[in-house]
């Protein structure tokens, strides 16, 4: 895959956008042999003692979309070179991957792309994934991201495959604000169809994801909330983040989650709630009813606020792209290239030790230094001095 070693800047409509030019090289693969102690799931934990629980999984880097703060269109145009389909792993070599993850301790997979629903046959990934087991003997929580255009038609048989939950991307309830955000003129109406077609699939809990973009889409926070109040839908709200290299990212288009909280409490009683289960990203929010009391039926809200509040002292996931990079974090500039011990190796030992002997010695952090270090982060405009990281569009959020 292409990543960004050096930059041009295209300018548009007063935007700056860096455009890929040349590939970053892969790290290599530590050379260690690790005792068989080390690969217990109880044992394995990264240099700063975190474990390995969550595989995010990119079954494809193609998207039907082209929002600005993921695939801006200025770059992923129709000249833009996508993998070719001999480069992507097969559902087999995915799982036989998997199978080495969980053995290490993972137990969530999450689908991810691009969009995963334009990944042909994925019903049938979703069908080898779900018979696999953690290593107590449990059924794998798997979950998918989507930005729903597909879901109206896929839900019923993706919850046939084994599919549990899903979480849809929709950043606002109003079309001209949503048509200008996802840039080819898709309208809200189909989303919404799409989570009613998983809820009535039984694929859930479904959780909304809304990235805030200040001066773009933040007067659709309240009409968010209230639309989702008592569906038995999670809406969390996403700080915008500097994902890639190409959307332009600026600190002072970020709405820190703080303000949006203010701007939901002017009209709604809301009371913060624990964390479901260790690692989890979203500070989550309940609502209160007119006697002032939880009320679970009501829903909740949820905050991920990796730019002002970094959560990565408990962060437990690694990605794997479409083609077998194995990255460690979001932010990350390079990745370990899995696919030749995949698609050679006959042991899947030989896998888990590779796996293994990388996360032993990851120390990433990225959020936390920008946070630690806005002067490194930021020029007085706002501008992110770049540090190149790979694009979302193939990491998978």
């Amino acid at each position: 895959m292409v990543f960004a070693s050096k930059l041009m800047v295209r300018v548009v409509s007063e935007r700056v956008i860096p455009v890929i030019s040349q590939p970053l090289g892969n790290l290599p693969i530590p050379q260690l042999q690790l005792a068989p102690e080390s690969l217990s799931h109880l044992s394995l934990k990264d240099r700063l003692n975190r474990p390995l629980r969550d595989l995010r999984i990119s079954v494809t880097d193609r998207c039907n979309f082209r929002c600005s703060y993921c695939m801006p269109k200025e770059v992923f145009n129709n000249d833009y070179k996508y993998l070719p389909h001999s480069a992507l792993l097969s559902f087999e070599e995915i799982t036989l991957a998997a199978k080495s993850f969980i053995a290490l301790g993972v137990e969530k997979l999450r689908l991810t792309g691009g969009e995963p629903l334009l990944r042909k046959n994925l019903e049938v990934l979703i069908e080898q994934l779900a018979a696999l087991r953690t290593v107590s003997g449990e059924p794998l929580d798997i979950t998918l991201t989507t930005n729903g255009s597909l879901l109206a038609r896929k839900a019923q048989s993706l919850r046939d495959a084994g599919l549990k939950r899903v979480t849809i991307s929709l950043d606002g309830l109003d079309d001209a604000v949503f048509k200008r955000m996802n840039d080819v003129d898709f309208p809200v109406s189909d989303v919404l169809e799409g989570i009613a077609a998983a809820q009535a699939a039984g694929l859930g809990p479904i959780k909304v994801n809304m990235v805030v973009k200040r001066g773009t889409n933040e007067q659709e926070i309240l009409p968010m909330a209230r639309y989702f109040k008592g569906t038995g839908i999670a809406l969390r709200f996403i700080e915008y983040m500097d994902v890639g290299a190409t959307n332009g990212w600026r600190m002072n288009e970020v709405l820190p989650s703080a303000e949006v909280l203010k701007i939901l409490q002017s009209e709604l009683q809301l009371t913060p709630l624990s964390p479901a289960q260790k690692g989890e990203t979203a500070e989550r929010w309940g609502y209160l009813n007119e006697q002032g009391v939880l009320d679970t039926q009501l829903g909740e809200i949820g905050f991920i606020s990796s730019v002002t509040k970094a959560f990565c002292s408990d962060c437990n996931r690694a990605r794997l792209t479409t083609e077998g990079q194995l990255y460690l974090c979001l932010f990350a500039s390079q990745g370990y290239d899995l696919k030749p011990v995949i698609r050679s190796s006959q042991q899947p030992e030989a896998l888990t030790q590779a796996i293994a002997a990388i996360w032993s010695q990851r120390t990433d952090r990225y959020s936390e230094l920008r946070q630690q270090e806005p002067a490194l982060a930021s020029t007085e405009d706002g501008t992110l001095l770049k540090r190149r990281k790979v694009e979302m569009s193939y990491i998978g959020g």
